[in-house]
């Protein structure tokens, strides 16, 4: 049937972008099975949106185990026509953990990565 829609392979993209399909993108989700959750999720977003006074509220997260890697050569910059650059082989220098914190009143991001993270 593909041969008899799309008689060459150019036809079979611009016809997914006029549609605005994009077969190779996947998106996941889960649902929670916490019974609360729900309340759970309500309280959250209250503090979020109504701050109790003189109250600072900040959302934290944690990644860890990021490769701290340097690229060997320095990459070229994107221009006109052309992406940006950079060469397949780096050094590696480790890994580290990021440590940030959203100011939910300002917006101010506070953030810290440590070498080690012990627990």
């Amino acid at each position: 049937m593909a041969q008899t829609v799309w008689s060459q392979p150019h036809d079979r993209g611009a016809d997914l972008d006029s549609h605005g399909l994009q077969p190779h993108r996947v998106s996941n989700f889960k649902l929670a099975r916490d019974k609360q959750f729900v309340e759970k999720l309500t309280d959250v977003v209250g503090l979020y949106l109504n701050p109790p006074d003189k109250a600072l509220v900040l959302c934290v997260d944690e990644k860890s185990q990021i490769q701290a890697l340097d690229r060997t050569q320095p990459g070229l910059p994107m221009k006109k026509g052309r992406c940006g650059t950079m060469t397949h082989d780096y050094v590696r220098h480790g890994t580290t953990t990021l440590f940030a914190a959203l100011n939910v009143l300002d917006g101010k991001v506070i953030g810290s990565c440590f070498d080690r993270h012990r627990a």
